[in-house]
């Protein structure tokens, strides 16, 4: 069923815009831009080194989610890094919690954990962060083994823990997870992938064998767990939705989750991946159903029909057609899939075709995500790679536990690897887990949070990125939900259109800038700016100045620095 969208708003004018950073020129500087590993200087010091043995190894391994929030609304993005062991740590003998890190403004971070209220010693995993409540502060749901918690942001820089008034206590193996509004109701919702039924404490019953105290394990054996679909009720509670929607019988072994609108029809569809299990495509039926069509759309097994080892997805509109597309991470000895939109929930594979297969064959592959890290208008896409058992290269000699991530650079044909060539800090192995994008520094370009397991992450600082012209939009939501999950952006500059989607999830057990960053190019100035709300409502703006965030409320306008944009009616 489809949406009717409304009529078009049109705002004729600019006016003010919210300016979170001065703006840039375009340099004449021609190196291309370098990653620095910004993480020391930073003053991230967090980390997890020593992980359980035998069973419990087997969830553990899977972890290092978090990613970027703003969880005090000053502008600049903060950090939240999920625990994912409860072992004992060899220097202090205690476990590591999780922790959120307070942006300074200056290029560090401050550990406000404590003060912050957080209490995370769980085996975690993903990290969603949205406004479920509409107050205007972000608030964070983090998936674990058998566990899970909301943290409700209380607006004065600490949070409570609400999961069990909330009714969204899921005691599965929670895995990836965003929010997003699939009724169209104005209230976010809550989608959770769960990976197997698994049990550490009975590990001799599941298919794995030990090698120096590691299970290596046989996941295609596992019987994997449906997803779940919360509901929110609009008074800070949640139902479980997962049947009336249609989604509660389906068992997989999900992994990456996207939420985004994959075929124009103005409802918020969600493409799920699974290890050792056909993916999902969850296609939003418009009336409170989902319905699995990921085998019509070939989205649920490899170009030759077999199932993979699927890890992380994002959804981008790659060729410029004014479609999503779709990227599968997978484990080692299969490659990256990107499944290029041709319309009516049809995909093809062009991961070979355009360069993303052979580089990332003899990897596992995790975390993805795209981004215009040079500015220069085509998407990128940044991978994690890391195997998911130490001793691999007892099994398999070729392949390494640690490897250095990729970054792939679009030249409108094809993707090139240029990782080694962008920075020393691309150059050195890690075991990689999840990617979270975000302009940490809000100088324009888009940094990196690599996310890793048993050793701390990286926090990688984009230097050069902003030398082309750029323009950021926040986007605020009335009619629709606040955080406007499922919108369409779409830049009309130098003579030719650029779209982007405020996506949910997306990467694997991350969550990212909320803000959409458009690389320009050469282009010094944006005719015009549209946005396609969640609510149906289609708002356009012209004249939009360039290097700089500007804030776009719905049915407002933009913002003017220093207004309040949740003032004025409805």
């Amino acid at each position: 069923m489809s949406r009717r969208f409304a009529a078009s708003v049109s705002v004729a004018a600019l006016g003010a815009s919210l300016v979170l950073a001065a703006p840039v020129p375009a340099g004449t500087d021609d190196a291309p831009p370098v990653f620095v590993d910004a993480t020391e200087a930073a003053g991230i010091d967090w980390g997890i080194r020593k992980l359980a043995l035998r069973g419990w190894n087997l969830v553990e391994t899977m972890g290092g989610g978090g990613g970027f929030v703003d969880y005090d609304r000053d502008g600049l993005l903060d950090i939240y890094l999920v625990s994912y062991s409860t072992e004992p740590q060899e220097d202090s003998g205690a476990p590591v919690g999780d922790a959120l890190y307070r942006n300074n403004g200056d290029g560090t971070f401050t550990d406000v954990t404590e003060k912050a209220g957080i209490r995370g010693f769980r085996r975690g995993q993903g990290l969603a962060v949205g406004d479920y409540d509409n107050d205007g502060w972000p608030d964070l749901y983090i998936t674990a083994h058998n566990s899970s918690v909301l943290y409700r942001n209380r607006g004065d820089g600490t949070f409570e823990d609400v999961t069990d008034r909330a009714g969204v206590n899921n005691e599965k193996w929670g895995c990836s997870t965003t929010f997003l509004d699939y009724d169209g109701d104005g209230w976010l919702d809550l989608f959770v992938s769960n990976y197997l039924e698994f049990d550490p404490e009975a590990e001799g019953t599941y298919p794995c064998r030990m090698i120096d105290e590691h299970p290596f394990c046989t996941i295609i054996k596992f019987r994997g767990q449906p997803s779940v679909l919360y509901r929110n009720e609009g008074d800070g509670t949640f139902t479980d939705a997962s049947a009336p929607a249609g989604i509660a019988a389906l068992e997989g072994k999900g992994m990456g989750v996207v939420a985004a609108d994959l075929d124009d029809d103005g409802w918020v569809d969600v493409f799920q991946t699974n290890d050792s299990f056909p993916n999902f495509l969850f296609h939003n039926l418009g009336d409170g159903r989902m319905k699995d069509v990921a085998l019509e759309a070939e989205v649920g097994y490899s170009p030759s029909g077999q199932v993979t080892g699927a890890m992380a997805t994002d959804a981008e509109d790659v060729d410029g057609d004014g479609r999503l597309d779709l990227i599968v991470t997978n484990f080692n000895n299969q490659g990256t899939f990107l499944q290029l939109n041709q319309g009516g929930l049809r995909f093809w594979d062009r991961g070979q075709r355009r360069g993303l297969s052979m580089p990332t064959f003899t990897v596992s592959s995790f975390g993805a995500r795209f981004l215009d890290y040079d500015n220069d208008g085509l998407i990128d896409l940044f991978v994690a790679a890391g195997h998911p058992f130490a001793p691999v290269s007892k099994v398999w000699p070729q392949i390494r536990y640690a490897e250095p991530p990729f970054l792939f650079e679009n030249d409108g044909e094809g993707f090139t690897n240029v990782a080694p060539a962008r920075g020393e800090a691309l150059g050195r192995p890690h075991v990689g887990r999840g990617v979270a994008t975000g302009d940490y520094d809000n100088d324009g370009d888009p940094d990196v949070l690599l996310l890793t397991v048993s050793e701390p992450p990286r926090l990688l600082r984009n230097e050069g990125g902003n030398r082309r012209h750029w323009l950021g939009v926040a986007l605020v939501g009335t009619k629709s939900a606040r955080d406007a999950i499922g919108a369409k952006v779409t830049v009309a500059a130098g003579g030719r259109d650029r779209m982007r989607a405020r996506v949910g999830g997306a990467s694997y057990l991350s969550t990212s800038d909320p803000r959409v960053l458009f690389g320009l190019g050469d282009v010094e100035r944006v005719d015009a700016l549209e946005v396609r709300w969640p609510s149906g409502e289609v708002e356009r703006v012209a004249d939009v100045p360039i290097d700089r965030y500007v804030t776009l409320t719905e049915g407002r306008g933009l913002t003017s620095a220093g207004e309040d944009p949740e003032k004025g009616e409805d």
